[in-house]
């Protein structure tokens, strides 16, 4: 795998995922050459990330319309390393890799079902205000949900 700035070393970074989200390739995600579209991929990082909040319990406070906080993304990123074609069933991991006063910088790996990298990413999502707009600091409990990669459990 080529150097990407963000994995110092591929092997162990890919060790300390825990949570995955399991996608099987439609028809309508591939492009004309029967691969998936470059586009993809941020879509599977939603999915995986919003599935991995769900377990951590996030999500289903964010949404209530009471709620005063919100999950923004504030960058986001794909490093593509192998094609993917139609049907073809991947995971798409997902973990926080370093957390911020009120943003977390998720890391995520595409995998294959033989075991092989099919693409990286990273993003900052941020935790903000539905009136202000600003950062919301991350409750002791929801930090340490995100520091405990072993509690994230494979789905």
């Amino acid at each position: 795998m080529s150097k990407i700035s963000y994995i110092p070393d591929v092997a162990a970074w890919e060790k300390e995922f825990q949570f995955y989200h399991p996608i099987k390739v439609r028809f309508s995600e591939t492009d004309m050459f029967g691969h998936v579209n470059n586009t993809v991929p941020f879509t599977y990082f939603e999915l995986a990330r919003i599935e991995y909040f769900k377990h951590l319990g996030f999500m289903q406070d964010w949404v209530k319309p009471e709620n005063e906080t919100i999950p923004v993304v504030a960058d986001l990123q794909c490093d593509f390393l192998q094609q993917v074609f139609f049907d073809e069933n991947i995971a798409v991991y997902v973990k926080a890799n370093s957390i911020g006063r009120s943003s977390v910088d998720l890391h995520y790996m595409g995998k294959k079902e033989d075991g092989t990298i099919c693409f990286t990413g990273r993003g900052t999502i941020v935790q903000i205000s539905k009136k202000t707009g600003k950062g919301v600091i991350w409750s002791d409990e929801m930090k340490a949900l995100l520091q405990n990669n072993e509690n994230a459990c494979a789905k």
